[in-house]
C-alpha cells in the first residue's frame, strides 16, 4: 500500500565516491519533477541528521552536479548510536527519529556502503524509514551486482596499471602498483586484468613471495625484463593471513570482556603490522630476483574526479528506482543492482555482509589463463 509522502531527506556517509551527485540528482529530481515532493539534504552524513544541518535540494541545487566527483553534501563515517557530542560518545538514534519527525521528513536515503547499510538498518529498527543506495569504489556490498563509484574507480587505476607499463620496460624494473581494498579484491582483479599485470594480488587469496619472486624470474628467461605487480592494500602473505584468522578465532571463542579486549588488541596491532605492507613486498621482490622494484600507492586518487559514464548511468537509475520505492512505501531495504533491473533487498539481508571475490570465479578462472601470478 502506498504511503503519503510529502517530503523525503537524503545523505551520505562513509567514503565519498565518484557517482554520489548522480544519485541525489536521480533522487532530486524524480522526487521533485515526477511526484511532486520536497527533497531535503543533509550534510555530513548521519550528523546532519542530529545537528540540523540541511539544505533544501530544490531544481537549482541539483542543475549541474551529474558530472562533479564526491559529494554537494559532504559526508563522515558518524555512527547514530556512537556518536561524538562534546566529547562524550553518545546514542542519537531517538533525537534522530525525533528530528525527522519534527520537520516532517517521511523517509531518509542514505547513499553509502557496507557501514550505512548497518546503521540505517539501527535506524528501520528504531522505527525510522530508510533506503540505502549501494555506493563503494571496493564493489564489496552485499546482494547488489554492481556498486555506484566502483566502474570509475577501476578506469582510474588500470590507466594507472597503463601508465607504469612504459616505465617499467624502459628501465626493466619491477613495478609495485598499490590499489585500494582492505577486504575486497574486485578493484585489483578488475584494474589487474584490464591493464595487463603480470601479478595480482588479492585480500581473498594469501600470497607466498617466494611464488611471486619465481614467477618474475619465469618471465626474465623468457626474455620480459619487467613486471607489473597489482596489489590490493589489503593483500597479505600466507603467514599472516593464518595470523589474522588465529586472532580472529580467538575474538569468536572469547566469552569474557577481558578476553574480548586482548582479541581485538591483537587484532589492532596486526593492523598497524600490515601497514606499509606493499612497500615491504616490493623489498622483498627486489632481494629475491635482483631486479630494481619500485613502488606507486594510487591513493584517493581512485576517489575524486568526475565520475565514468556507467556510474554515471547505474547512480541514476538506482536514484530515480529509489523514488518508485517510496511512493510504493517500501522501507528497511537497500536497491539493489539487478542486471539492467534493480530490486529491493531486506537491510537484514545486507548489514554485516561483504562480496568478496570467490576463488572460482571466472575473472580468477581468467588470470589463470592468462598465467598472471596470483601469489599461490
Amino acid at each position: 500500500m502506498a504511503t503519503k509522502i510529502r517530503r523525503i531527506g537524503i545523505l551520505t556517509a562513509g567514503g565519498d565516491s565518484p557517482g554520489l551527485n548522480a544519485a541525489i540528482r536521480g533522487v532530486g529530481k524524480a522526487a521533485l519533477g515526477y511526484y511532486g515532493w520536497e527533497i531535503v539534504g543533509f550534510r555530513d552524513g548521519f550528523r546532519g541528521l542530529v545537528e540540523n544541518r540541511r539544505i533544501n535540494l530544490d531544481r537549482a541545487a541539483l542543475s549541474g552536479i551529474l558530472t562533479i566527483g564526491g559529494t554537494i553534501l559532504g559526508t563522515s563515517r558518524d555512527k547514530p548510536h556512537r556518536m561524538v557530542m562534546n566529547g562524550e560518545t553518545k546514542d542519537m538514534t531517538g533525537v534522530i527519529r525525533d528530528n525527522l519527525t519534527k520537520w516532517g521528513i517521511d523517509c531518509v536515503v542514505c547513499l553509502g556502503g557496507g557501514g550505512t547499510a548497518k546503521n540505517a538498518l539501527r535506524l528501520h529498527r528504531a522505527g525510522i524509514r530508510v533506503i540505502t543506495l549501494p555506493k563503494t569504489i571496493d564493489n564489496d556490498v552485499a546482494m547488489t551486482d554492481a556498486t555506484f563509484g566502483y566502474a570509475t574507480a577501476l578506469d582510474i587505476a588500470t590507466e594507472a596499471i597503463d601508465r607504469l607499463h612504459s616505465t617499467a620496460h624502459s628501465h626493466h624494473r619491477i613495478i609495485v602498483a598499490e590499489i585500494m581494498g582492505h577486504r575486497a579484491g574486485w578493484l585489483t582483479l578488475g584494474a589487474g586484468l584490464a591493464g595487463g599485470a603480470d601479478v595480482i594480488l588479492i585480500p581473498e587469496i594469501p600470497y607466498d613471495v617466494k611464488k611471486i619472486a619465481d614467477a618474475i624470474r619465469q618471465r626474465s628467461k623468457r626474455g620480459s625484463n619487467f613486471s607489473i605487480v597489482a596489489v590490493a592494500e589489503g593483500a597479505m602473505s600466507c603467514d599472516d593471513a593464518r595470523l589474522y584468522d588465529s586472532a580472529e578465532k580467538e575474538l569468536e571463542r572469547a566469552k569474557t570482556l577481558n578476553d574480548k579486549i586482548e582479541a581485538k588488541r591483537a587484532i589492532a596491532a596486526l593492523d598497524a603490522r600490515h601497514q606499509g605492507n606493499t612497500m615491504r613486498l616490493a623489498g622483498q621482490l627486489e632481494e629475491l630476483t635482483h631486479l630494481e622494484s619500485r613502488v606507486t600507492i594510487l591513493g584517493y586518487v581512485q576517489r575524486g574526479g568526475t565520475p565514468c559514464a556507467a556510474d554515471r548511468i547505474l547512480a541514476t537509475r538506482l536514484g530515480t528506482a529509489c523514488a518508485d520505492l517510496i511512493n510504493k512505501g517500501e522501507f528497511g531495504v537497500m536497491l539493489a543492482a539487478r542486471g539492467d533491473d534493480t530490486a529491493p533487498v531486506p537491510l537484514e539481508k545486507v548489514a554485516g555482509k561483504r562480496k568478496s571475490v570467490p576463488r572460482d570465479h571466472s575473472w580468477i578462472e581468467t588470470a589463470r589463463r592468462l598465467e598472471t601470478c596470483l601469489g599461490d
